[in-house]
């Protein structure tokens, strides 16, 4: 792999690994984030295109186990169905048209992406979609996700808020997620194949990075019950205000 700054051979695979501890962290305390956080930390150490390719396999992991139980799968699946085609269709699309996410436009797509979910999430804006409005406007929320999955590897918008706007009790929500989630990295990792971006080696890297993310998410866990989740929350979607913020200005900056 490239890497846009110097690290030695010993140095890099460290941080990467206590990016995915420290995102096991996050979505153990709040549960969700561990992509977003991930994606973002990374992207301070390769392209937007290999750091996607190193979170497939945690983020997989993760969103597969979310998705319990097993039970009650099916009718909220039947009922994502449309949106979830259009996930897939968005991310494929996406990736056909802009390529492996990767120099200044895809760094600062992923710096606009988690200001607009961070600053959407400290607002507390809380939308309502009408049953009717589902069979037409969950594809294009879907393609919209994708679309912006495809260029920078963060699946979470519009996707969460639309989400959200359904109505759903706690518990089914977050099985909505991580349905979402699970499409969304299954296309992701298939559009990163069609761009070349997805080798047996990110594969083999992806396995490898599997056990800090859950090592993160159980002490993630554990602190829930000694921290505030709410405060957590807030401190988390600031420090992604700030990064994203830098991330675009970085870039506009550039010479």
């Amino acid at each position: 792999m490239h890497f846009p700054i110097a690290l030695s051979d010993a140095v890099w695979p460290l941080l990467v690994t206590l990016v995915f501890i420290l995102a096991g962290l996050v979505k153990g305390v709040v549960g969700l984030g561990l992509p977003t956080v991930a994606m973002a930390l990374l992207a301070l150490l390769m392209t937007p295109a290999q750091a996607a390719a190193l979170l497939i396999v945690p983020s997989l992991a993760t969103n597969v186990w979310q998705i319990r139980p097993w039970s009650a799968l099916w009718p909220l699946l039947r009922r994502l169905a449309p949106m979830q085609i259009g996930v897939c269709i968005g991310t494929l699309a996406g990736a056909w048209a802009l390529g492996a996410p990767a120099g200044a436009w895809a760094t600062a797509c992923l710096g606009a992406a988690l200001v607009g979910y961070a600053v959407w999430g400290l607002t507390g804006a809380r939308l309502t979609v009408r049953a009717a409005s589902e069979p037409w406007l969950g594809p294009l929320i879907g393609a919209a996700t994708g679309l912006v999955t495809a260029a920078t590897g963060v699946f979470v918008i519009p996707a969460v808020p639309y989400l959200q706007a359904l109505g759903l009790q706690r518990d089914a929500l977050i099985q909505a997620m991580g349905i979402s989630f699970t499409v969304s990295t299954v296309a992701l990792a298939a559009g990163l194949y069609f761009n070349a971006q997805y080798s047996s080696a990110s594969l083999g890297a992806s396995v490898m990075l599997l056990l800090p993310a859950l090592a993160g998410m159980a002490a993630g866990q554990h602190l829930r019950h000694r921290l505030s989740p709410v405060l957590f929350r807030k401190v988390f979607l600031a420090s992604l205000i700030v990064l994203g913020l830098h991330m675009v200005l970085k870039e506009m900056l550039a010479p």
